[in-house]
């Protein structure tokens, strides 16, 4: 009896040939989703681009010639004329200003650390983007991320990517169950990002030399207060350098200038102790700076939880897991306490320093690879 083929599951997971499975992928113009894309193309899948205009760094930086955006735009379409797949742009640019630049200002303004990577993928490619993917009746969506999607006993989970260096877990610990369903990311097990650097030479992509980006995209030299002072006009008023003491040490030129753990250039030399930004009073335009143990915290108050564990999130009174909470550092154990199904309290069983509002607190699992969800960093 001949064997019945046409059950096998394709690369991306699908009962059928590739060129019956579309997948929209999001190209940003970028070396990594542009592998993408070419390497499904080359796969024989029906691939469509979509490349996001964002926002106009014209008009975010008021100088001519900033255009980067553009740029982008041009790389992710050439990329889909050499591979000879439709590519398409759509202008977010207002929901884009809406669900992520607007609150990344207020929240800066608010003595907060914000991400706003996060909140773009949560609320603009995850959610706007991936309905649109659905309008066009793909049957699934890519992108570039460096994470990993396995299939596990309840379904799909998310785990970190294969080269620690590269991996981009933090950034998106906030994909739902039903998101994660939909997506895929085809770069999460290579070896290293010289591998995918060898793949879009072998696909004779003009972006396989193409430098990564280093910053927020709105913010494209780093500077974070000029951006802030563009969209909050007044938000740079100068204010006091207090000691937690109480102490006046000297005076600043605006909250928006510093973030908490901040040592250098602060402008207040000849103390006999070495002082730390330790809290941003907004309301009393004040930078508290004090000694480097204050900046130790213990407990982590986290709200907007997206739990992907297998078990409901408030089932246990408590999980012992592992989190990170800024995205350059190693998870640290710790223990999440339930307190709804949204919000927790986190336990640092080592104390960690600079843990500041507006970052993400995202869970794994102690020693081994699964992203088990994370939340939103407040002050409680």
């Amino acid at each position: 009896m001949a064997l019945d083929t046409d059950t096998r599951l394709n690369s991306l997971g699908f009962a059928k040939p590739p060129a019956e499975t579309r997948v929209v992928v999001a190209m940003s113009g970028g070396v990594d989703s542009s592998v993408v894309a070419a390497k499904l193309a080359e796969e024989g899948y029906d691939v469509v681009g979509v490349t996001l205009q964002l926002y106009d760094h014209g008009a975010a930086l008021a100088k001519k010639g900033a255009c980067c955006a553009g740029i982008d735009i041009h790389d992710a379409r050439r990329v889909a004329e050499e591979m000879g797949f439709p590519h398409y742009v759509l202008d977010y640019e207002n929901i884009f200003k809406d669900a992520v630049i607007d609150e990344f200002a207020d929240s800066y303004l608010a003595g907060a650390t914000p991400v706003p990577c996060i909140r773009c993928n949560e609320r603009v490619k995850f959610k706007d983007l991936l309905e649109t993917a659905r309008d066009l009746e793909a049957d699934c969506m890519a992108t570039g991320h460096y994470i990993q999607r396995k299939t596990g006993a309840n379904g799909p989970e998310l785990h970190s990517a294969a080269d620690a260096n590269r991996d981009q877990s933090y950034f998106l610990f906030s994909t739902t169950p039903e998101q994660l369903d939909y997506l895929r990311f085809p770069l999460g097990h290579l070896p290293s990002k010289d591998a995918t650097r060898e793949l879009a030479a072998k696909y004779g992509l003009a972006v396989a030399d193409k430098p990564d980006s280093q910053d927020i995209c709105f913010v494209p030299n780093g500077n974070y207060a000029s951006v802030i002072e563009k969209l909050r006009p007044g938000a740079a008023e100068p204010g006091e350098i207090v000691h937690a003491d109480g102490r006046v040490l000297g005076t600043h030129d605006g909250v928006i200038h510093y973030t908490i753990g901040q040592r250098r250039g602060l402008g207040i030399g000849g103390l006999s102790e070495p002082l730390y930004v330790v809290k941003l009073d907004v309301d009393a335009k004040q930078v508290v700076v004090g000694p480097k143990e204050m900046l130790a915290t213990r407990i982590v108050p986290v709200r907007e939880i997206n739990w992907l564990g297998d078990a409901p999130f408030d089932s246990r009174p408590e999980w012992h897991v592992s989190v990170k909470v800024r995205s350059t550092r190693p998870p640290r154990e710790a223990i999440i306490r339930p307190t709804s199904p949204t919000t927790a309290n986190v336990e640092l069983l080592t104390p960690e320093e600079g843990v500041s509002p507006g970052q993400a607190c995202v869970f794994y699992e102690t020693g081994g690879s699964r992203i088990l969800g994370g939340g939103w960093i407040w002050k409680g």
